[in-house]
């Protein structure tokens, strides 16, 4: 239990089967069970969580090796999907017997058995030694190896978490159908509101009610299934509060049960009781959000492909000819050689560190894509290495394993070796990867990884890896370490000193650490459009913040306004990508029709003037483990009605996004929570109180966002080309005063793309307070210190009434007398040039 991990247990009562255990300097309780196994957890005299309380717990043992497969059975897909649903049937026992010892040990998976019996039971089962999937054989030389286990948790009705799934935010129950999924794979034009596997796989879920908050992490990198029953599933709101009412009704209870087919069981308890204290648990065992270089929170401009040197330094040219901020460029596999990662088709980007060079001179960066499969070609440096060194992923029988993806015949890299993750962490050194420079970035796709001539477009399971691993154990985290490794290649190609940008399709645990993640390959499409904002909301629950939807999305030609309003909504999301397939019409924002073209320019100028506060957050993410974007419930844990939604999120706890998601759109309802507080359009600065759910007229140029009062967001005004001609910009503060006259909010600077705040301390965390009609700076980390040219030159003061006077402060001077501007129908005051150093003390007076 990671909310008790450092924390004695002590003894402290027993019986003949079972022992109850006392956590030191806490209120809770666990109760051990020995046949069956079970594990309950109480605080106090409550229980909160039960373990095996089903008795649906399985661990097959793993076997001595055949040495002859002459009566190997084989199965055919069909009967493998029989076989999964009969390991998720629902008729293990809901309450263990006293006395009835055989079924109770038949539903755990036969645990207390003698191995010779297991053996005997099911060593001939259909697909216990081979499996069949269409033409591809699965050897299993240790038998079947799956282990599962169940959680009840009582009072719980809503859980979250368990991404990668195109579906809603809430997680359904999946009674009379499929289990949730979690097996990287690469899908083609994937299906939503689905529980079918995706790119990555975090096995987090968290349960929530207004009263507590708990999460479980199942440490598995096999295929993985999750079930989820719950005994109000189906029952009306109505019908739910008739029971409430007639004093009847059962206590709300969900059931997930873990299956997976191979490894440990190996199971973290989150046990809150908030949910902030469930992210900094979770953070303790996988670690922050890695903070992101500046610009990489900037706008990406890709495409599958640009054509050559001449074609980017023209999209390049055209962000500036349309006065529209940009940071980074992006090439997808056909920069390269014949899809040679590390290298560059010569006929079309002859001068790659030229191109690399002009992007430097406008502050702007280059992605390139460096995919985890390497042509077989024996002129081929990378692969010719690889194979001497013994490096790829073997086949059963010992040779290199060689697949089917975007060069042709591939090998794979064996990533789960530190060996293979040393060797290409080099390769990303100056000397090694030519025509490379310090604004060269990388995209790791296909990293699930893709077979396109494997089962289910992946791996063999009986593929082996380094230590005499197969496949099928580590299936999960093989793109972890091909994120891992290219993320440490370009920290060292620095020699340490500079963050590095590294974007991941695969991803598993503890992926937060290397860089960013994405939805993958969506569809311009209104639902997928849609389905990005609970998809994002998931992976941030999970530790995953930097993540991001393909704008416009990556299959079809979107409508116009299509493609904006995925700008608009994407400006509100942690990462802002524009990317599509090479079969579709070019995309760039100057290409729309002029009725679009100017409010996607704006919602392009909102992202840009929010940076600050962007920036703030992540280092709130990596210092603490909270998401960037996170749903309402998670701000307002009371407040049942947030608790399905997900068409609106929190960026931080400052500020509301419910973005146009539906084609000609007049207006959308917003539900603004909070008893007794307010909200402000940040737009028309009109407030509004909560909690109401209030219906907002929109136009083509509307982004309803709403800054919640007590609040304080700091903006960067001046938008130019790209970030890094801004960092030195001033700041603005807007303020949001509460009803109870209050305000708070804080300042995250350091220089955007090194170490430094980590290695030196140079940093600048600053804190903004205001009450009693007066507004303070201090420093939240004196610890830090960073000197810059930034300075305050704006203060904006939303709820404020016309002063008299206002009066600066500053520490060693007098008092001097600022300019102030009051608009007297929307209530906001503006406080003109402060003029006060960024990292200053300073207090402000409205008199």
């Amino acid at each position: 239990m990671a909310a008790a991990r450092r924390r004695r247990l002590s003894i402290s009562g027993r019986d003949e089967n079972s022992v109850e255990l006392t956590v030191a300097e806490g209120p809770y309780k666990i109760i051990l069970t020995g046949r069956p196994f079970r594990l309950d957890l109480l605080e106090n005299r409550s229980l909160v969580l039960s373990v095996n309380a089903r008795g649906l717990m399985v661990f097959e043992h793993q076997r001595l090796p055949r040495n002859s497969f002459s009566d190997k059975v084989s199965l055919t897909f069909g009967s493998i999907w029989d076989k999964i649903k009969n390991l998720f049937s629902r008729q293990g026992p809901t309450e263990p017997a006293e006395g009835d010892g055989t079924p109770d040990e038949e539903a755990a998976g036969k645990a207390d058995k003698p191995e010779e019996n297991k053996e005997k039971d099911d060593s001939d089962e259909p697909g216990a030694w081979e499996e069949m999937f269409k033409t591809h054989s699965d050897s299993k030389p240790y038998g079947p190896t799956s282990v599962g286990l169940d959680f009840s948790l009582p009072g719980m009705e809503h859980v979250y978490g368990i991404p990668e799934h195109a579906d809603n935010l809430r997680l359904k129950v999946t009674e009379g159908g499929e289990p949730y999924r979690l097996y990287n794979l690469d899908v083609f034009q994937y299906e939503l509101y689905n529980p079918m596997a995706l790119y990555g796989s975090v096995p987090v879920l968290l349960a929530h009610n207004i009263h507590r908050d708990l999460g479980i992490f199942w440490l598995n990198a096999a295929e993985t299934w999750v079930d989820i029953s719950s005994n109000t599933a189906g029952k009306t709101l109505f019908g739910k509060m008739l029971d409430y009412l007639q004093g009847g009704g059962e206590t709300p209870q969900t059931d997930v049960r873990w299956m997976s087919e191979s490894g440990i069981i190996d199971v973290f308890l989150l046990l809150g009781p908030t949910v902030s204290d469930i992210f900094r648990q979770y953070a303790s065992l996988t670690g922050t959000q890695a903070l992101p270089p500046l610009f990489s929170l900037g706008y990406h401009q890709s495409r599958w492909n640009y054509r050559d040197e001449a074609d980017v330094i023209e999209v390049d040219q055209g962000f500036d000819n349309h006065d529209i901020p940009c940071d980074v460029i992006w090439l997808d596999i056909e920069h390269a050689d014949g899809k040679r990662y590390f290298t560059w088709d010569s006929s079309r980007f002859p001068q790659p560190l030229a191109m690399l060079g002009h992007l430097a001179s406008k502050r702007r960066k280059l992605v390139a894509i460096v995919d985890p499969h390497i042509k077989v070609d024996s002129g081929y440096r990378v692969h010719e290495e690889l194979r001497s060194l013994g490096l790829y992923v073997k086949t059963r029988d010992g040779s290199d394993y060689e697949g089917w993806c975007w060069p042709g015949s591939v090998g794979y890299p064996d990533f789960t070796d530190i060996k293979m993750r040393e060797w290409w962490a080099n390769m990303f050194s100056f000397d090694k990867y030519e025509g490379s420079a310090s604004n060269l970035y990388v995209w790791n796709d296909m990293n699930e990884p893709s077979v396109f001539n494997g089962p289910e477009v992946t791996m063999l399971k009986d593929a082996r890896h380094h230590g005499g691993w197969e496949h099928r154990d580590i299936h999960n985290i093989y793109g972890f370490y091909v994120h891992m490794a290219t993320a440490e290649g370009l920290i060292r190609r620095s020699g340490g000193v500079e963050r590095p940008f590294v974007l991941s399709r695969a991803f598993f645990a503890g992926s937060q650490r290397f860089g960013a993640i994405w939805t993958g390959d969506n569809a311009a499409e209104w639902d997928h459009l849609k389905i990005s904002i609970p998809m994002c909301l998931s992976l941030g629950l999970v530790g995953l913040s930097f993540c991001g939807a393909d704008v416009g999305g990556f299959f079809k030609n979107p409508e116009p306004e299509l493609i904006l309003r995925w700008y608009q909504v994407g400006a509100y999301q942690p990462f802002y990508r524009a990317h599509s397939h090479m079969d579709t019409g070019r995309r760039e924002p100057w290409l729309l029709p002029p009725e679009y073209l100017g409010p996607t320019r704006d919602a392009l100028r909102q992202r840009y003037a929010l940076l600050p506060f962007w920036y703030t957050l992540f280092y709130r993410a990596h210092r603490d483990g909270h998401p960037v974007m996170r749903p309402l419930w998670v701000q307002y844990p009371k407040d049942v009605t947030t608790f399905g939604q997900d068409d609106q999120y929190m960026l931080g706890d400052s500020l509301l996004v419910h973005p146009v998601t539906e084609p000609g759109a007049r207006g959308v309802q917003v539900y603004l929570p909070g008893q007794g507080e307010v909200w402000y359009d940040i737009q028309s600065y009109q407030k509004h109180h909560g909690p109401q759910t209030l219906y907002l007229p929109v136009t083509l140029s509307s982004i309803p966002v709403f800054q919640r009062g007590g609040t304080i967001i700091p903006r960067w005004e001046r938008v130019r080309r790209s970030s890094d001609c801004m960092k030195d910009d001033p700041i603005t503060l807007y303020v949001a005063i509460s009803p109870q006259g209050t305000a708070e909010g804080e300042l995250y600077l350091d220089d955007g793309h090194t170490f430094n705040y980590q290695t030196q301390k140079k940093y600048l965390h600053r804190k903004f307070s205001f009450s009693g009609n007066t507004l303070t700076s201090s420093s939240a980390d004196p610890q830090g210190y960073f000197e810059t040219g930034v300075w305050i030159e704006r203060v904006v003061i939303l709820g404020a009434g016309k002063p008299a006077s206002v009066l600066l402060q500053t520490e060693g001077l007098l008092e001097n007398l600022l300019d102030f501007h009051h608009e007297a129908e929307t209530s906001v005051l503006t406080l003109r040039r402060p003029g006060v150093h960024v990292s200053a003390d300073w207090i402000i007076y409205l008199r």
